[in-house]
């Protein structure tokens, strides 16, 4: 069975930092390009983060681009997103995401993606 599960969402203050991993089960994780989404309320899913699964590569938004970082643990078949100087306006439901392939140009398309995620909640509050 494919599945995806997010941990480490929560709350942190404005300038704070988090880490959220998505491990996968039912398949091996560096042989699929993953995204991170996010939602908030009453907003579309935007891409956040991808890492492809040819050389690695990584692509960011402009809005968290210098701040946070995506990186593959393959050992524990694990994506991480590490969230640094969080804003309130990051705040959001985060999701991972996973397909076989994809180019740079489909990175943060969502119906591009096969697998997600249940979401991993993130608040930036003071």
């Amino acid at each position: 069975q494919v599945q995806l599960v997010e941990s480490g969402g929560g709350l942190v203050q404005p300038g704070g930092s988090l880490r959220l991993s998505c491990t996968a089960s039912g398949f091996i994780l560096n042989s699929y390009a993953i995204a991170w989404f996010r939602q908030a309320p009453g907003k579309e899913r935007e891409g956040v983060s991808c890492i492809t699964s040819s050389d690695g590569s990584t692509y960011y938004a402009d809005s968290v681009k210098g701040r946070f970082t995506i990186s593959r643990n393959n050992a524990k078949n694990t994506v991480y997103l590490e969230m640094n100087s969080l804003k309130p306006e990051d705040t959001a439901v985060y999701y991972c995401s996973a397909t076989n392939w994809i180019i740079h140009a489909m990175c943060f398309v969502p119906s591009e993606y096969d697998y997600w995620g249940q979401g991993t909640q993130v608040t930036v509050s003071s």
